[in-house]
C-alpha cells in the first residue's frame, strides 16, 4: 500500500515536496522500489524503527512521516511519539482501534508542540471517515450513521488465496471483538456478528455485512460537527468476496486468530502469522500461473439518518472503485491514493496542530474531488435497500 502511495505522490503531487525517502529495515526492498521508480525525487534508506536513535535520525529534518508499518508489528506508538519529539507531521494508515484511542489522548501534547497528526488515512479508515462527514454535513440532526465497505471480484474463481491487504489485519477483523457506538456509547460486540444484508446496485447485488474491529467507531461519533448533532449510533461493517470470506472464517476456526501467540512445533517456537504469511506467499509464487484475471470492485458507503429542515430523512454518500482505478504497481489503489490525497492536502495548506481523524481535518469537497480526479465515482444517495439487520 505504501509503495502505491509513493507512486501516486510522484505522479500527482511532486510539486509539493523536494524528496521522498523510502525507509525500511529491509533495505534491499526499499532500494528495489526506488530503482523501479527511477525518479530523482525518491531515495531509499535503511531504518529500523525499533532503534530509537536510528528512528530519530531518520526523522531529523523530515517535514512529514508516513507510518506504513503494520499495526500489529507493535511499533505504532513508538513512531507516533518519535514524530512528536521531532515535531514532524505524522500520518498513518490506521491503528485498527487498538492504538487510535491512545493516540487521540495525546492531542494536548501535539497542540502544545504545534505539530499535526492525522490518524487513519487510506481507504478504510480514510475515505470512509470523509464520507461520514459528508453525510453528517447534510443533516441538521444526526441520529445514526452506518458505515459499510464491500469488495466484489468479477471473473473466474481464483484457486489461490490472495489476501487483499495485510494478513494480520484480516485475521484481526475476523477474530477480534469490535467496538460499535450503540445507544450513545461504545459497546463491545463479538467477532463476525451484526450480520446485515443490503441490496445494492450492480455488480454487488445482495450483500451480507458483519461487524469487524475498526477505528472509525472510535473517532467519527466523537468528532466536532457530528457529536454535537446528537448522534446515538455509529457502526462499521465489512464484506469480503464470498469464497475468500469462507477461507478467512476457516482460518480463524483453525486457530489463526491467535496469530501472534507462539506455537510449539516439534520443540520449535513458531509464530502462526509468520508461518501463514510464508505459506500463502509460497503458494502464490508457485501457482501464479493459475491466478485468473479478475475485475475488482469496491464500495465505501455511509448511510445517515436524522433530520433536515424539520423532516426525518435518510441520506448516503458512496465512493465506488472498479477497473478504472487500477494502476500498475498498486496493490490496493483506494488505500494508497487515499493516503496520498491526505498528504497532498496537508502539504498544500496551513496545518492545524493536534491529533485528528480525517473526518475532522479535511474539507470533504476537496478530498472527494481528488478521488474523482483518480476516476473514483462519487455518488450521493446511491439506491440502497436494507433487506435485514
Amino acid at each position: 500500500m505504501a509503495s502505491g502511495t509513493v507512486r501516486d505522490l510522484l505522479d500527482t503531487g511532486r510539486h509539493l515536496f523536494e524528496e521522498i525517502i523510502v525507509a525500511d529495515h529491509a533495505h534491499d526492498q526499499a532500494r528495489q522500489l526506488v530503482a523501479e521508480l527511477d525518479d530523482p525525487k525518491c531515495r531509499a534508506a535503511a531504518v529500523d524503527v525499533a532503534d530509537d536513535r536510528m528512528l530519530a535520525e531518520a526523522l531529523a529534518g523530515a517535514d512529514l512521516c508516513v507510518n506504513a508499518v503494520p499495526t500489529f508489528a507493535g511499533h505504532q506508538m513508538r513512531i507516533f511519539e518519535a514524530c512528536l519529539k521531532a515535531r514532524t507531521t505524522y500520518v498513518d494508515y490506521g491503528g485498527m482501534g487498538v492504538f487510535t484511542v491512545k493516540q487521540r489522548q495525546c492531542a494536548t501534547a501535539w497542540q502544545a508542540a504545534g505539530t499535526t497528526a492525522v490518524l487513519g488515512l487510506g481507504a478504510d479508515p480514510g475515505i470512509s471517515n470523509v464520507i461520514c462527514r459528508a453525510v453528517a454535513d447534510r443533516l441538521d440532526r444526526v441520529d445514526r450513521i452506518n458505515l459499510f465497505w464491500a469488495a466484489k471480484l468479477i471473473g473466474e474463481e481464483n484457486p489461490v488465496l490472495v489476501p487483499p491487504y495485510a494478513l494480520s489485519t484480516i485475521l484481526a477483523e475476523y477474530a477480534n471483538p469490535s467496538h460499535q457506538f450503540l445507544d450513545g456509547a461504545l459497546r463491545e460486540r463479538a467477532p463476525q456478528t451484526g450480520r446485515e444484508t443490503l441490496d445494492l446496485p450492480a455488480p454487488f447485488g445482495r450483500t451480507d455485512f458483519i461487524y469487524t474491529q475498526h477505528s472509525e467507531p472510535l473517532t467519527v461519533p466523537f468528532a466536532e460537527g457530528i457529536a454535537d448533532k446528537g448522534i446515538r449510533e455509529f457502526t462499521w461493517k465489512l464484506h469480503l468476496p464470498e469464497r475468500e470470506h469462507e477461507a478467512w472464517v476457516g482460518l480463524v476456526k483453525a486457530g489463526f486468530g491467535d496469530f501472534d501467540d507462539l506455537l510449539d512445533v516439534r520443540g520449535v517456537k513458531v509464530e502462526p502469522l509468520a508461518f501463514l504469511e510464508a505459506l500463502i506467499r509460497r503458494n502464490i509464487e508457485r501457482r501464479r500461473d493459475r491466478i485468473p484475471v479478475q475485475q475488482g470492485h469496491e464500495l465505501h458507503l455511509a448511510v445517515g439518518e436524522g433530520e433536515k429542515d424539520g423532516r426525518k430523512v435518510t441520506v448516503n454518500c458512496a465512493v465506488l472503485g472498479g477497473p478504472q482505478i487500477a494502476r500498475p504497481g498498486f496493490v490496493d489503489p483506494g488505500t494508497s491514493m487515499g493516503m496520498s490525497i491526505g498528504i497532498q492536502l496537508l502539504l498544500a495548506g496551513e496545518r492545524r496542530p493536534g491529533v485528528w481523524g480525517p473526518e475532522e481535518y479535511y474539507d470533504t469537497s476537496a478530498f472527494l474531488a481528488e478521488l474523482a480526479r483518480r476516476k473514483f465515482e462519487i455518488v450521493d444517495d446511491l439506491p440502497v435497500t436494507r433487506i435485514s439487520a
